[in-house]
């Protein structure tokens, strides 16, 4: 509701998929916060609201998707080296548009794939 009123036009269906992804990444730094401080019963509460989030994003992209996209993606772009790697990034995030990827997770993929 926060970004529906802050923004001066009506959200579509791609902001609206970034709030929620914002929403289970704050949860998920705030439960491993709470892990870290010893507080399990709040971070398992934290946990529980990310699940409930997470029911309303698309299914997540499989292991197998994940790596053809980055296959596809280094041979549509021809990048070898990892000072490209963000073109790469892009191009494999487009192919996996519309599923639920860990940003940090395809990072990893595409920087192993290239080194």
């Amino acid at each position: 509701m926060k970004a529906k009123v802050d923004s001066p036009k009506p959200l579509d269906e791609a902001a609206e998929m970034q709030v929620l992804k914002l929403l289970v990444k704050q949860r998920t730094d705030a439960a491993e916060m709470f892990r870290k401080a010893g507080r399990v019963e709040q971070a398992e509460k934290e946990e529980a609201e990310r699940s409930l989030i997470e029911s309303y994003l698309p299914a997540a992209a499989g292991e197998q998707e994940i790596d053809d996209a980055i296959a596809a993606a280094l041979a549509e772009t021809g990048v070898t080296s990892l000072k490209q790697m963000g073109v790469v990034m892009k191009a494999a995030q487009a192919r996996l548009r519309g599923k639920t990827v860990d940003g940090k997770a395809l990072s990893d993929k595409v920087r192993s794939r290239l080194q």
